[in-house]
């Protein structure tokens, strides 16, 4: 490509060189719609085309999973790894073991991990990974035989100072377990270091499930805090009834907010006076049950609504903390007709382009999911702290380690927008933050 082409040519490229993924398309587009006036500031990342180099992966691995199902029949699946960028540090972020995973979903994945891991200060670079392997419905022996075979293969391309991989959706500690114990077997290296999001009797970190959402919670905080308003009293809707939708919940209702609505994928509860946070828990994590239960379990103190789209709840802060695309414009022109004053991503890229266009032209407050979610990959990077110097932090200790690195990472978007003349502006904000850093780390290496 020549020095002189633009932005929307670069895209483009970029475009044409991935064809047919769409998410990896959307990430890479919001990502370089912030970076013009900091191109023009920089003109040495254009002469060393820095852009081009950042939205090419350094290493894309794809790698058949075969595995025996409790029939004794053989299925395959396919297994993904791509190894984005290292220049701050060892590739890091998570597996994702769902059908809808594919080689541009992962790619999209980790190209965001690249700004949101930069963000957090922290020694560690982006990667992403995963399989289109369902483990819902599975036995645990099949879900123990696929992590097995994915381990067999993923083994020889990560470790502590290399790649360290992590959960996501469909990765929970059952399946680190399964991993973890694969890897060990195949390299009889006891090496908790490989794997983030362990359990704490091998090598977990106190305030891992916690992380994210509670992080979301602190950004939210500062953000609003930063823009004359407070928390305290806020009616909350929180999209989402896993791990960071309900420590999202927790977090905001301890500080003085009012959670009115969660979700699951069949639909939504509503609890006008504000939902018991540790029922919802119950039913979710102990229980295994839907949301559905809620309103009987509650005796009547909510309502269900089922199909019904959450973004329809009035309210003062909206936290979409469920999956990707989940709020579109219409749901955004909803909340704006609401009368939101701030929007918080907790899961990855959950609003859609326009979404966050209209909530840009309505002056909502808005804050992306590189920057608001990263509360989960900085807790990760804490466990590889601690496996390092085989130590393991108290609860308290690690949550207030948590909320500094997510006052620092509002602190580095509000600055960068307002250096920029882009005050209040957290999307240009995050992404020029995060491109700088590992754009000054690619020049210094040569």
């Amino acid at each position: 490509m020549s020095k002189k082409q633009s932005l929307k040519e670069l895209r483009q490229y970029i475009i044409d060189r991935n064809p047919d993924e769409p998410e990896f398309h959307q990430a890479v587009t919001e990502v370089l719609a912030s970076l013009e006036p900091v191109v023009a500031k920089h003109p040495e990342y254009t002469n060393a085309k820095l852009i081009e180099r950042i939205c090419e992966p350094e290493r894309q691995l794809m790698f058949r999973v075969p595995w025996l199902d409790d029939d004794g029949e053989v299925q395959i699946n396919r297994g993904f790894r791509v190894e984005f960028n290292s220049a701050l540090g060892p590739y890091k972020g998570g597996m994702r073991f769902d059908p809808s995973v594919n080689l541009g979903v992962v790619k999209f994945l980790g190209f965001e991990q690249i700004f949101k891991n930069a963000l957090t200060g922290m020694p560690i670079g982006g990667g992403k990974g995963g399989s289109d392997f369902d483990p819902k419905g599975k036995s645990d022996n099949e879900v123990m035989r696929f992590c097995q075979s994915f381990m067999t293969e993923l083994y020889r391309y990560i470790g502590a100072d290399t790649d360290v991989p992590a959960g996501d959706i469909g990765v929970g500690q059952r399946e680190i377990g399964y991993l973890f114990g694969q890897y060990k077997r195949i390299t009889n290296h006891y090496e908790t270091g490989i794997l983030t999001g362990k359990e704490l009797g091998w090598g977990g970190a106190r305030g891992r499930k916690e992380a994210t959402g509670y992080g979301a919670v602190y950004f939210l905080q500062d953000m609003l805090s930063a823009n004359d308003q407070e928390l305290k009293g806020k009616k909350v809707v929180v999209s989402g009834t896993g791990n960071v939708a309900i420590y999202a919940m927790e977090k905001a209702t301890e500080l003085g907010a009012t959670v009115v609505a969660c979700s699951d994928s069949d639909g939504y509860v509503y609890a006008p006076k504000g939902l018991n946070v540790d029922l919802v828990k119950q039913i979710k994590q102990v229980d295994q049950g839907r949301i559905s239960d809620y309103p009987e379990r509650s005796k009547g103190k909510a309502e269900y609504v089922s199909n019904g789209s959450i973004w329809q709840v009035s309210c003062d802060v909206a936290m979409p903390c469920a999956t990707q695309n989940e709020l579109n414009e219409d749901d955004a022109k909803a909340l704006i007709d609401n009368k939101v004053i701030a929007v918080v991503e907790g899961a990855n890229m959950p609003s859609t382009p326009d979404a966050i266009q209209a909530f840009t032209d309505a002056k909502v407050l808005f804050a992306p999911g590189k920057a608001a979610n990263a509360g989960g990959v900085a807790m990760s990077a804490m466990e590889m702290q601690q496996n390092a110097a085989r130590e393991s932090w108290s609860f308290d200790y690690s949550v207030d380690q948590l909320k500094t690195v997510m006052c620092e990472i509002h602190r580095s978007c509000f600055d960068t927008a307002k250096q920029y003349d882009r005050q209040g502006d957290y999307v240009f904000g995050a992404n020029a933050a995060g491109f700088k850093r590992v754009a000054d780390a690619m020049l210094a290496f040569g």
